[in-house]
This record gives structure tokens, sequence and C-alpha cells, in this order.
């Protein structure tokens, strides 16, 4: 989920009017990936990030990369040290974060992203696999994730900032064994990535 905010930090952003129709859906869509983000590269632009905490017509856009082994995934602990304190102690399977001027777009992000947050020495094929929205709550209203899935195939990963977090590979039977800690955007992921029916609502059947 979204870091805490540094003083004066442009993030990219798009009005939520060109990548939602209606009410949205809640969940992950592998619908119109492309379009969307097209409609990032073309709609998109950096603004005051204190500014669009606060402004719902504009959406955040936030890379966010499930590290995968197989069907193991990489599941990261967060401690008590983080600066977010609705963060502490709860699980994530998700590497991402807001984008910055110099990343260019958000495969650039999401790059920066995996050096700055994994300790590894690849960098993996990042695959695009949905979009995730969750208007429910003040935070989601304002963010728009890419999904992106990558396969360590094998190769050893651990997290950077270990005072912090701590991570490594585990089955999908690890994940659920912490769903109720898991992060809400790792929770939509999870189920859309092990198929469950609830993963992501159409914009028919949207939340009100």
């Amino acid at each position: 989920m979204p870091a805490p905010m540094a003083p004066d930090e442009l993030v990219l952003v798009v009005p939520r009017e060109t990548v939602l129709t209606g009410d949205g859906w809640c969940g992950v869509s592998p619908e119109g990936v492309d379009e969307t983000l097209a409609t990032i590269g073309r709609a998109g632009r950096f603004e005051a990030r204190a500014a669009m905490e606060r402004d719902p017509a504009f959406k955040q856009v936030i890379p966010y990369l499930v590290l995968r082994d197989g069907r193991r995934y990489f599941l990261m602990h967060r401690t008590r040290a983080g600066g977010d304190e609705r963060l502490h102690e709860r699980h994530s399977i998700g590497v991402g974060g807001h984008l910055n001027p110099g990343d260019r777009d958000v495969r650039g992000g999401l790059l920066r992203e995996w050096h700055e947050e994994i300790a590894a020495e690849f960098v993996p094929e990042f695959r695009v696999v949905g979009v995730l929205n969750d208007d429910r709550t003040d935070v989601g209203r304002v963010h728009l994730g890419v999904v992106f899935v990558a396969d360590a195939g094998g190769r050893p990963a651990a997290v950077r900032e270990t005072e912090k977090l701590s991570g490594g590979f585990v089955e999908p039977s690890g994940v659920e064994a912490v769903r109720d800690r898991l992060e809400t955007w790792s929770a939509f992921v999870f189920d859309f990535l092990e198929g469950s029916p609830a993963a992501a609502r159409g914009p028919d059947e949207a939340v009100r």
C-alpha cells in the first residue's frame, strides 16, 4: 500500500473519470489493462501528493508487484519500526509505491521500487495482469493499482529494509494462514491470482 508522505512530493495522477466509469469496481480487474496504461501515459501528470490525498477526482497511480517462485509467494511482514502505524504487524505480497517525476512511466517506477525494496542479483520480467481499485476507504478512493507478477525462477530474493520488514517465499497456504493480517490490496490480489470469484466486481456490480 502507499507509503508515508514525503514533504513536497510530486506523484503521478490521472483524472478518475479517464480510468473508471461510474462507481468503478472493487478488487482486481484483468479487463482493459493495456488501455488503462495507455490512458495513464496520455492523461497522467505529476501533482503535489498532499493535495491529491484529499481529492477523489484524481487517482494516484501505484505499480504493485507480486513476486513468485512457481506457486510460492514472496510474503512480507511489516514490523513496528515502520513509519506508518496503520501497517504495523501487517503482511503483504505486494512491492510498489508512488510514481515520481524521475520514473518516467509505470514500469520505470516499478523498476526503481524493485531495486529499493528487494535484494536480488537479478531483475525479473514484469508481467502486467490487472488493475486494482477499492473506493471503500479514504485511502483507496485516491489510489489506483496496476498489478504486475514476476517469477524468481528459483533465484534467491530478500527484503532490503530488514529493520522494517522480514520476508521470504511461502506456499499459498502460508498466505492464507495470515489472511486476517493481510493488507487489503494484498488480499484482493491473492484472491485474484488464486482464482477466487470474489476477487473483482465489474462495473455493474460496483460497491456503492
